[in-house]
């Protein structure tokens, strides 16, 4: 939070929309003079228990005084913040500086407060107590204050558990009846974590709401067929929603009760019921009116299919800006506007609020698309059986945010984190609002499920309709990052799709080996080269001739899932002449049999024109239509934490094949997995990469390491000198003494360059330092540019170094424009270069590579987000193509890279510890056989951005 310049101003920025337990929203805002009516009419609603336990007595009424004095605030010493669901208020908390004895202080020097709450009786359990205790406590913060002290009945035992919960660090006493709780406001690991588990409940609660409804009206369906909202209307229909479903028509003669069988109503506040979710399909001007009349009507959330919004211009931006305010003032989250829809197979929803006219076959993926026609394209090559990725699976939940003005990719995924009906997570992505969180919620999300993501507009800038924060960051910088958070990149959405399969039929391979079997040779090199292009390790492939029959595909599928040297199978199958749909079917039995007897290890199948034989092989295991059969009894309840599909089987169970109430497949048979089939060698074996490397970061991930602490480290003394350079200006780079003295109190030791303006200088600095030396231009053009011939090596005495001077000037020009300084020569080694910078949008990240044209020309370097762990380090010196110069290339001596580790460590402590710290660079570290020689470096501090993700919980501000 930034802080006001007079101490009076009302702190707009301390307004925030967020995310309560239940799903709903509120507004936090600061109390003011103008609220007087509104903080009456809140404390009439007010049991007189609740008033009891907030004052110790029998408080009926607020007197005039006390009413002035809960709504006159300085925002400095006294603050009120008040929970708004539209005009009324539903909670309110406040704080009280206090100084010795509990007396009212003024000034920082007293850095403690009283703080109460106060919630509605109605509204009490959604949390609204502890998202005040979250906003309170970082407004004290900001204003000096670092410690509350609230005092509580013993028999208020909801309040209590509030602040015990809070995870802060505290202190309780009793005496005189009363519990006093005193808790510093620092923020702790617990309190985060407490935070973030808040925040994942509730913003998971609010997708469920959204998803699972129990009633639907679709707003805007037209009386005759055809248009969006009818269309809609009808697919929702038409797919077995089980809630109740009612069309609203502004424009309904009277008397006409029904559309389709469906109670239709010109108004949803004259709908005689609650209503969950409403679909709008209305010109845009017309939204404001429906969303007011849902608001009255206390419906929960809202699709917007309307388009004409931030896609459409400035104007149609305030529009976007105006729907969500309007929206969250009611407790109203939005999906888009300018939304294709969502879908929910679930056998309990049936839901297919969207302009897809079939309802997906029910499965276990989960798809997320920022673009209508992608999330088309998806779902059609998900639900076809031919064609793209061959063979059929299905979808728990498809989300289209539209213009993703309210619930974004972040949400869904704190839905798919516990839904127990979602096993692989698929998103595309245009835009990324929050990417320090997005990375945040993708590792946790990818260490329970796969996460595979495809972005969009990643050369450019993204859609209109998308208002977010850019990131600083190349576009390789975020994909390293989110590589580093467990998510699986891909870049086209058919690799999207062919990963998805993979991952949703299949168990993780254990390692890179592969084996590669089928009945043709040139198929099998194929494949065998695709592995070694994309860095796994094949067997030879074992040619079976196009003789084979299905009995050798399985005796030898047998024997390369039970060989200990193999991690994966890639079947190669071409079609036998005068074989037709018996043939198909005979080999996918022998396939899927022989991988039931094995069910630890993947098996993927590589065809060429065997259409039938991807039927098969997804009929036998899969969602795939049965005639005849019916699948086991549907599962009650509503998000099922903790239920999973057979992890043996991988089975849909309780799926239904389509939406038109075809009986659903029958049950594999026990230890069965879904076979994925694939049209191309390359398309199979990417995926199979793909899924080798999350299985090692899975591995990883459960011993991610830790971040080192270095005795010589002196914390106090670095901040010290921050604070006193930051004093002189608002940014600012550091001198080359500075940078030195700041980093040598981290362990960072650069090698002193002296500057040589003149011969004579450089010889006395030579003298100083001890020869050999090495005589640099630092011009911005000549720096690090060896190539250009702007440094001199090696140089072992005055007679050497003085020529080296005359050459230098006379090639490049005078010792004014060539800048030239002498440094003593380091052990020879490896160029590298260590950089750390902080991303307003990103956070904190570490990046390496080699100097020169490896990194430069080349982009070849790599990214870890800061903290980096001792593990971390040991990867991210790994992960650059070129590093192989580092561990002995073609003879070379191998150079010491546990110094090089411990170097990034020391600089991600520094910039961890200390976030004014906004850019560091050390180039070149030369990293010899034995140590390193940092040789230059330049650190840039600046007053420490803003983190949204220490912050409380809000929601984002509408752009």
């Amino acid at each position: 939070m930034q802080t006001s310049s007079d101490r009076h101003e009302y702190p707009a920025h301390w307004e925030a929309d967020v995310v309560l337990r239940d799903g709903g929203t509120a507004r936090i805002r600061p109390i003011t003079v103008d609220d007087a009516e509104r903080l009456v009419s809140f404390y009439e609603q007010v049991s007189d228990e609740s008033k009891y336990y907030r004052f110790f007595a029998p408080y009926p009424r607020l007197s005039a005084k006390d009413v002035h004095r809960f709504t006159h605030h300085d925002f400095v010493d006294r603050v009120g913040l008040a929970a708004a669901v539209g005009d009324d208020f539903i909670g309110t908390v406040r704080y009280d500086r206090i100084g010795a004895g509990g007396r009212p202080a003024t000034g920082a020097e007293a850095d403690e407060a009283e703080v109460a709450f106060l919630v509605q009786d109605a509204h009490q359990g959604r949390g609204v107590a502890s998202a005040l205790l979250e906003h309170i406590a970082a407004v004290a913060r900001e204003r000096g204050i670092r410690r509350f002290a609230a005092e509580v009945l013993p028999a208020n035992t909801k309040m209590i558990k509030v602040f015990t919960d809070a995870g802060y660090r505290q202190k309780r006493s009793f005496e005189d009846g009363v519990v006093r709780l005193e808790f510093d406001l620092e923020p702790t690991d617990r309190s985060l974590a407490v935070q973030y588990a808040r925040e994942q409940r509730a913003e998971a609660r609010s997708v469920q709401r959204l998803l699972a409804p129990g009633a639907v009206a679709v707003i805007g369906t037209g009386r005759a067929p055809g248009g969006v909202g009818r269309s809609i209307l009808d697919n929702i229909r038409d797919g077995g929603f089980t809630g109740r479903l009612y069309a609203v028509n502004g424009a309904l003669p009277e008397g006409r009760k029904e559309l389709d069988g469906v109670p239709a109503f010109r108004s949803v506040r004259d709908i005689d019921g609650p209503v969950d979710l409403a679909v709008v399909a209305v010109p845009a001007e017309r939204v404001p009116e429906v969303v007011a009349e849902c608001g009255e009507h206390d419906v929960q959330g809202l699709v917007v299919i309307s388009a004409g919004y931030a896609e459409s211009g400035p104007e149609g931006r305030e529009r976007q800006r105006a729907l969500v305010r309007q929206a969250r003032s009611h407790g109203m989250r939005i999906i888009g506007p300018n939304s294709f829809g969502v879908i929910n197979t679930s056998p309990e929803v049936r839901l297919n609020a969207s302009l897809a006219p079939d309802m997906p076959r029910a499965g276990r993926i989960g798809l997320f698309a920022q673009s209508g026609a992608i999330g088309v394209a998806l779902l059609s090559r998900l639900h076809r059986r031919g064609g793209g990725v061959t063979g059929v699976t299905g979808l728990s939940t498809f989300v289209s945010s539209g213009n993703r003005a309210d619930v974004s990719g972040n949400d869904v995924l704190q839905y798919w984190y516990e839904d127990a009906d979602t096993d692989v997570a698929l998103m595309y992505l245009e835009s990324i609002g929050n990417p320090r969180k997005f990375t945040r919620l993708a590792r946790r999300t990818a260490a329970a499920k796969p996460l595979v993501v495809v972005q969009g507009a990643r050369h450019g800038a993204g859609p209109r309709g998308h208002a977010v924060r850019a990131t600083q960051l190349p576009h390789a910088t975020v994909s390293a990052l989110l590589r580093q958070a467990g998510v699986i990149r891909v870049d086209t959405i058919t690799e999207l799709v062919d990963a998805g399969l993979l991952l949703a039929r299949q168990p993780l391979p254990a390692g890179p080996r592969v084996a590669i079997l089928g009945n043709s040779e040139s198929l099998g090199l194929l494949t065998y080269d695709a592995c070694l292009a994309e860095g796994l390790r094949p067997h030879p492939p074992q040619d079976l001739t196009t003789a084979a029959s299905a009995a050798d595909f399985h005796a030898a599928l047998s024997r390369a899932l039970a060989d200990d040297s193999s991690d994966a199978v890639v079947v190669t199958a071409i079609p036998s002449v005068g074989e037709g749909s018996d043939g198909d079917a005979a080999l996918a039995e022998a396939l899927r049999s022989a991988a039931a007897e094995q069910p630890t290890k993947p098996v993927l199948v590589v065809h060429v024109e065997l259409g039938g034989l991807a039927e098969a092989l997804s009929a036998a295991t899969s969602t795939a239509p049965q005639p005849g059969a019916s699948g086991p009894a549907p599962k009650t309840g509503g998000t099922r934490t903790g239920e999973r599909a057979d992890p043996r089987t991988g089975a849909d169970e309780g799926a239904e094949a389509d939406g038109k109430g075809t009986p659903g497949p029958v049950p594999p048979p026990e230890g069965a997995h879904p076979i994925p089939a694939y049209p191309a060698a390359e398309r199979a074996v990417r995926a199979l990469a793909q899924a080798v490397a999350y299985g090692q970061w899975r591995r990883d991930a459960a011993d991610p390491g830790k971040v080192p602490e270095y005795e010589d480290i002196d914390e106090r003394g670095a901040a010290a000198l921050i604070k006193g350079l930051l004093a002189r200006g608002q940014g600012l780079t550091l001198t080359t003494d500075a940078t030195c003295e700041l980093l040598a109190a981290y362990g960072v030791h650069v090698h002193r360059a002296l500057p040589a303006p003149t011969p004579d200088a450089a010889a006395a600095a030579a003298h100083a330092l001890g020869y050999p030396v090495a005589l640099k231009a630092t011009a911005p053009h000549l720096r690090h540019r060896a190539d250009l011939g702007g440094v001199r090596l090696d140089l072992a005495d005055e007679e050497q170094l003085r020529r080296a001077y005359a050459e230098l000037t006379e090639l490049f020009g005078s010792p004014e424009e060539l800048r030239p300084v002498v440094q003593r020569m380091a052990p020879r080694g490896v160029d590298t270069v260590v950089r750390a910078v902080i991303d307003p949008a990103a956070g904190a990240v570490l990046s390496f590579g080699l100097a020169g044209a490896a990194s430069q020309l080349l982009g070849d370097m790599a990214h870890r987000l800061i903290p980096v762990t001792d593990r971390d380090a040991t990867s991210l010196v790994r992960s650059i193509r070129t590093a192989p110069l580092l561990f002995g290339w073609r003879g070379s001596a191998p150079v010491d890279t546990p110094a090089l580790e411990e170097l990034m460590l020391r600089v991600s402590r520094l910039v961890h510890d200390h976030p004014e710290v906004v850019a560091v660079t050390l180039e070149p570290v030369v990293v010899a056989p034995h140590g390193i020689s940092v040789l230059g470096a330049s650190v840039r501090l600046a007053p420490p951005p803003a983190r949204d993700d220490q912050g409380p919980r809000t929601l984002p501000p509408t752009y």
